[in-house]
């Protein structure tokens, strides 16, 4: 299934938006901006893929908010679209929220398989303290 060309456009520009109004540090108009784009997503919404990137976007924007529950319940979103279970960024990302979250047994999962699809790599621009959370199980 495909969305309607003119929606998808509609999409992708509230998401450019709100990635813009991130980079300039307006973090609620960002978040309503992707809500809007998420919102124009037909239901069930884990049936698309664009949901995958909305909901990651959210996730992400509420993460450097320090807004973890709301960055969790994204990313498990996200984790539940199209192609969300073998995103690497999603599952490290996810895995830092449920850290700070306090779930350390759930952060070390996803944290884990997060290294396993991407390598060390994946933490070059972490906080230490994520990947210090698993290097003794790889």
């Amino acid at each position: 299934m495909e969305l309607d060309d003119q929606v998808y456009d509609q999409i992708v520009q509230l998401c450019k938006r709100g990635n813009a109004l991130v980079e300039n540090g307006q973090i609620e108009k960002a978040i309503e901006n992707y809500i809007a784009a998420l919102d124009l997503v037909p239901l069930p919404k884990d049936n698309w893929e664009t949901s995958t990137w909305i909901y990651t976007a959210l996730g992400d924007t509420y993460y450097y908010n320090n807004d973890y529950e709301k960055a969790k319940s994204n990313l498990y979103n996200a984790l539940n679209c199209p192609n969300g279970i073998s995103n690497p960024f999603i599952l490290l990302r996810l895995g830092e929220s449920l850290f700070e979250c306090g779930e350390m047994d759930k952060a070390k999962e996803y944290l884990l398989r997060a290294y396993m699809l991407e390598g060390y790599k994946i933490f070059f621009n972490e906080d230490d303290k994520y990947f210090e959370l698993i290097v003794d199980m790889i």
